[in-house]
């Protein structure tokens, strides 16, 4: 994760956004960094899901992003958090669409 990430969560970010809901993270394997153990600490989600292609640690289920409409049904999560996976995927605009598609209305999403 590059530090302007965790910078722009340290400022932007209300745990009012987080406290009791369901948080999915698309692209959750730590690899340099993860917003996560701030998010479940201090914001306390109701649930907090991690899902990735390949295991790791932050990983709760394997699965591609372009998948998770099918494995979480529509409107199933009242945060979706997807920091730097659009460049690794293939197909970004049904990732995104994708994003939509398992939010509940009025949810957030946080993308960079």
């Amino acid at each position: 994760m590059n530090v302007a990430v965790l910078d722009f969560f340290l400022r932007n970010v209300s745990c009012e956004e987080f406290n009791n809901r369901r948080v999915l993270e698309i692209g959750s394997k730590f690899v340099n960094g993860s917003v996560r153990p701030l998010i479940e600490r201090f914001c306390k989600p109701k649930e907090y899901i991690g899902v990735d292609i390949e295991p790791g640690k932050y990983v709760d289920i394997i699965l591609p992003a372009e998948k998770i409409v099918e494995y979480f049904g529509v409107e199933s999560f009242d945060v979706v958090i997807s920091t730097e996976t659009l460049e690794h995927v293939f197909n970004w605009r049904l990732v995104i669409n994708n994003m939509k598609y398992v939010l509940k209305p009025n949810g957030y999403i946080y993308n960079d």
